[in-house]
């Protein structure tokens, strides 16, 4: 007879949840100071329930880094398009998205972290999930050979760091990914 651990009630999921989807919500509104207070009444759960889920801040934090990532990671693998070089591109937005999205999350992580903490270490899962999108858009011709994964994050991020608002960075973001594929024409 094997140990397994007992599965979350129904109900314990959800109010995770939602608990998880105040606290972005919650970051994005008002930064990294956000309290725990705050998120428990953005979520409808009471303190108790807040931290019978994430014990502390950083617990609560590293959870919405972790989901983050794995929402990008596996968008990747559904990524739409016409084209290889379509199915990167849209990747590319929704890790921009990313990007932008988590900055108040990872502030709030550096504040109790170093940053060599494996809970930062999602670079390499972003490259092995974007690669093979990027390998059919070169093998495709979509995209210039010359160009890595690693290169092509770094732009993104970049114009993710621009100072401004989502409206400003866009058409800068429209204009690096229109470049990429005119580079491999």
């Amino acid at each position: 007879m094997t140990d397994h651990p007992p599965s979350k009630r129904a109900d314990a999921v959800r109010n995770r949840q939602r608990i998880l989807e105040a606290a972005r919500t919650a970051f994005a509104a008002t930064g990294a100071e956000t309290s725990m207070a705050e998120i428990a009444r953005r979520s409808g759960v009471g303190p108790a329930t807040l931290y019978r889920n994430f014990a502390t801040r950083r617990e609560l934090l590293e959870a919405l880094l972790a989901d983050e990532v794995d929402e990008v990671c596996a968008a990747a693998a559904t990524a739409e398009g016409d084209s290889p070089g379509d199915r990167l591109t849209t990747w590319l937005r929704r890790f921009f998205q990313y990007v932008t999205a988590k900055r108040p999350v990872v502030l709030g992580l550096l504040e109790h972290t170093d940053r060599t903490d494996p809970v930062f270490d999602s670079r390499g899962r972003m490259l092995a999930a974007g690669r093979p999108l990027l390998s059919a858009a070169q093998d495709a011709h979509q995209i210039a050979g010359d160009l890595d994964l690693d290169q092509i994050l770094d732009l993104v991020v970049a114009i993710a760091k621009i100072p401004g608002t989502p409206e400003y960075r866009q058409p800068i973001l429209d204009a690096a990914l229109a470049g990429l594929h005119r580079r491999g024409t």
